[in-house]
């Protein structure tokens, strides 16, 4: 069964540009190349500027796993570090049930 996974990002307003192209340029990529990864969007809230959803859609929990234990996801943890001591992530799994 495939799994959406929901990672939900708030950054302060005059940190979201940097955000958005921090995973833009260098987070995606590297996420969407890994084997098991059907699909990555990266949304941005129309009400609340600073408030960013990655959606990534997976063929299973252990492609999952796979991709948390791997180097890309150490690069992509990198590179988000900047933002971690100022941003609130929520990560959510959910199966695709239609």
């Amino acid at each position: 069964m495939m799994i959406t996974r929901m990672i939900l990002v708030k950054v302060p307003t005059e940190r979201a540009a940097e955000a958005e192209r921090l995973w833009k340029q260098e987070c995606a990529p590297l996420m969407i190349k890994q084997p098991g990864c059907v699909s990555e969007e990266f949304l941005r809230s129309r009400e609340n500027p600073g408030e960013f959803i990655s959606l990534s859609t997976w063929e299973s929990e252990d492609a999952i796993n796979a991709y948390r234990a791997s180097a890309a996801h150490k690069e992509i943890q990198k590179h988000s570090r900047a933002l971690m001591n100022v941003s609130k992530v929520e990560v959510k799994s959910y199966d695709v049930a239609g």
